[in-house]
């Protein structure tokens, strides 16, 4: 079967249709954020403070791209385990993050998170983050450059290689239906 092209954000009719075991590939913007980019956003939130950009419908990708090499727009960008952001995606997925992007299985209250706002966890290949900074058109730092490789960028990807993992009604590639 061939990959399903997907654009990002996505809609919710695309969410809709695509199930656990689906290799997609996604082009459109996308967001980096890792560990203490998620941690200052949800303090954000609990401070009733904007967060640097609007969440809603939009993706994020648990990865720290590396600086780029001459000619390139970034480095090595390769997915980040997820587990270690699950204390902050159910409430980022309240907001109206749809998308996750990583490796790895999630925690119980993501996969519920998942079904309940109708999202979806999408898993990039780790060890191969060289290969997938060539499906990086452009990067733009968006926020939390005190950071570094941990800031948030905006990320424009072009046929980026993805599975879906888990599916908005928590159809997973881990494990059965939870």
């Amino acid at each position: 079967m061939q990959p399903i092209k997907i654009t990002s954000p996505l809609s919710a009719e695309t969410i809709e249709i695509l199930r656990a075991g689906d290799r997609v590939l996604l082009s459109g913007q996308i967001y980096t954020g890792r560990d203490a980019a998620h941690k200052r956003m949800v303090e954000l939130l609990e401070k009733n403070l904007p967060l640097p950009f609007d969440v809603d419908g939009q993706a994020i990708y648990y990865a720290g791209p590396c600086p780029s090499p001459p000619g390139r727009v970034v480095g090595s960008i390769g997915p980040t385990t997820s587990g270690r952001m699950d204390a902050y995606a159910p409430r980022l997925m309240q907001k109206g993050l749809c998308v996750m992007i990583g490796k790895g299985e999630r925690g119980k209250a993501v996969v519920e998170a998942i079904r309940e706002y109708s999202g979806l966890y999408l898993s990039a290949v780790g060890g191969a983050g060289a290969l997938l900074s060539l499906c990086v058109e452009k990067s733009e730092p968006v926020a939390f450059s005190d950071l570094g490789t941990e800031a948030i960028c905006r990320l424009e990807v072009r046929d980026m290689p993805l599975v879906v993992a888990i599916d908005c009604k928590g159809g997973s590639i881990y494990r059965q239906k939870q």
